[in-house]
């Protein structure tokens, strides 16, 4: 059997992308509004902040689905990498300070991809 070489794949400067951004083991946490309010003004600091451009953009239950590119100065792979960053933290504050009756649930999810990606990284 032939071994295939892995293809990397680069980010064009000016090319624009589709996307699919979704949570932890596909857990259902846009269906709050608190945490759909917490993904808009995370994508509205980085179109104002961080040279994003959404041209579209759809909020699922559990992913959410944009198509994006940034401004020439910026790169996308970081720009998105702070997105996700900033929301994950937000959100999963916002689980802990909020009334929600799934708490413990999706923490519980969060803390063990979190050390399952841990695990992957040592080894």
């Amino acid at each position: 059997m032939l071994k295939r070489s892995g293809i990397k794949r680069t980010i064009k400067k000016e090319a624009s992308y589709f996307l699919t951004l979704t949570v932890v083991n596909w857990a259902d946490v846009f269906t709050r509004p608190v945490y759909k309010d917490a993904l808009i003004d995370s994508m509205k600091y980085c179109i104002a902040n961080k040279g994003l451009n959404i041209f579209a953009y759809v909020i699922m239950t559990n992913h959410i689905h944009m198509l994006v590119n940034t401004e020439p100065n910026f790169k996308l792979e970081e720009t998105i990498r702070d997105f996700k960053r900033h929301t994950s933290k937000t959100i999963t504050n916002l689980i802990v300070s909020e009334p929600e009756s799934r708490r413990e649930w999706l923490l519980g999810l969060f803390s063990m991809a979190a050390a399952k990606t841990d695990y992957i990284d040592q080894n």
